[in-house]
């Protein structure tokens, strides 16, 4: 039995993807084992969203093959992607996977270690595969045949021809209570700082029916709530809906999710659905009115919006002005009361002035969000933001960051204290220990952490109650990590 080791860099598409594979290889009888420990094959699946992420790819494929010089090491993913030339150049990489093929992986292990076998008896195998290319996509930065001629031997490469999904189906994960289900693959909208419609292609729509019956085996699983996600969950249905182009600022045509989300909400067994991240251009009065006809639906609605500024949301190349994704919050909070409205920023984007900065976080503060998470603008290589001129100063974006995460806490702090003496539902997912008192740990559907004592296992249940209260103004608390922990009764 071969030992695998699994690393994931990157996003909860990549995690999925990775559950997926282990899953895989397990069936064919391969030995799963953690990546600190000596393994025979280590697959890690990269990142490529900036260059941190391109330099954590390298460093994670080198621990790899230093932890142990004879195993096989596979690099898969969004870095293969859009370095190819410089993975084939890397002495520590003996499998190349492109994003298109990790759903083969097991198969494609099985093949390379056969024909090293035969190899290593001295029987040459009708074609070399220890330095293949598996589904390396076009728009790499080294063409198939270059990459062969550079190898000197038979490259196998699948280019991607971005037409269909790639089905992979998740048959158990390790969270306790929730699962994130991946509905679509790619990306049309080209962000100015961004790469991945590069790494991951146009948009690929998954069947609905497989999507509803991977969700009906993990309800059989125990799984009580599911999150829908991808690359850009809006676009699903967009390449079953020809015609529609919203990267040029036409609407997105919502009737595709809308009828997702109704039949996922007729499963008996399941309990919750979440959204992943979405485009505010979704949110149209049309939407928001189907959306609150899904009863198992979360109050939690994740709407990215990167920058403040009008200025800079043009140079991102992000479609929609601050005032029209002021208009999409308050579609929702008139639809769902009080919602939890959580983002995502940018700080320190090319050209973002000090006043732009002030007008960002003057806005910011005007939404009233539940979370915000806050990013130093990366350099990404490939990217039109990368080949800006006006690039702002490491020491600037890290004030920048800091004072936009303060005003994140003090955001989620006010939004939580709303909360308290209100009725909740909480799903709870694991047991703690709280200063020797045994508690169980889970989250309200606006994704507040709830905790109650009890030494009841209520793993997997939804308990209706009360928020009291933080833990932090209480005397068994003093611990920082249970600061965003609320009372539940």
């Amino acid at each position: 039995m071969k030992s695998v080791a699994l690393h994931n860099l990157g996003c909860k598409v990549n995690s999925y993807e990775l559950d997926v594979i282990g899953q895989k290889l397990e069936e064919k009888g391969f030995e799963i084992v953690p990546f600190d420990e000596k393994a025979d094959i280590y697959i890690i699946n990269t990142c490529s969203v900036t260059n941190i992420a391109d330099r954590k790819s390298r460093q994670m494929l080198h621990q790899a093959k230093k932890r142990n010089p004879d195993a096989v090491v596979v690099a898969a993913g969004c870095y293969v992607q859009t370095a190819t030339q410089q993975v084939l150049a890397d002495a520590a990489v003996d499998l190349v996977v492109g994003n298109n093929r990790k759903k083969d992986i097991a198969e494609i292990l099985e093949e390379y270690l056969g024909s090293r076998e035969e190899a290593d008896k001295g029987e040459k195998a009708d074609r070399e595969i220890g330095g293949d290319v598996y589904g390396a996509d076009k728009k790499s930065d080294r063409s198939a045949e270059e990459a062969g001629k550079t190898l000197g031997g038979k490259t196998v490469i699948d280019i991607n021809k971005e037409t269909e999904y790639e089905e992979m189906r998740l048959g158990d994960t390790a969270e306790h209570t929730r699962a994130y289900i991946k509905i679509q693959d790619g990306c049309n909208q080209f962000c100015s700082y961004c790469i991945i419609p590069y790494a991951r292609g146009r948009v690929r729509s998954r069947r609905q029916g497989d999507i509803i019956e991977e969700v009906r085996g993990l309800i059989r699983k125990g799984f009580r709530e599911i999150v829908l996600t991808g690359i850009h969950i809006s676009s699903y249905g967009l390449d079953f809906d020809h015609g529609k182009n919203p990267a040029k600022g036409e609407p997105f045509p919502c009737g595709r999710l809308l009828e997702l989300l109704r039949e996922l909400d007729y499963l008996e067994g399941l309990s919750r659905i979440r959204l992943g991240s979405l485009e505010p251009r979704i949110i149209t009065p049309e939407f928001t009115a189907g959306l609150k006809e899904i009863g198992k639906l979360c109050r939690h609605f994740h709407l990215s919006l990167q920058s403040g500024c009008d200025e800079t949301l043009l140079r991102m190349n992000r479609h929609y002005t601050t005032g029209e994704y002021l208009e999409k919050t308050e579609l929702l909070r008139r639809a769902f009361g009080n919602p939890a409205v959580t983002t995502d920023i940018i700080v320190g984007f090319p050209g973002e002035s000090e006043e732009e900065f002030a007008q960002t976080k003057q806005f910011l503060e005007s939404i009233n969000f539940y979370e915000m998470h806050v990013f130093q603008y990366s350099r990404r290589e490939g990217t039109v933001a990368a080949g800006r001129t006006d690039q702002i100063p490491e020491a600037v974006k890290k004030a920048r960051s800091e004072a936009l995460i303060a005003l994140a806490e003090r955001c989620s702090k006010k939004f939580r204290k709303d909360y308290i003496g209100r009725e909740v539902e909480v799903l709870f997912e694991e047991g703690r220990e709280i200063n020797g008192i045994p508690c169980q740990v889970g989250y309200t559907g606006e994704y507040i952490r709830a905790v109650k004592k009890t030494s009841e296992n209520l793993s997997g249940k939804v308990c209706r109650g009360k928020l009291t209260g933080f833990l932090e103004d209480d005397t068994l608390s003093g611990n920082r990590q249970s600061d965003n922990l609320l009372w539940f009764v």
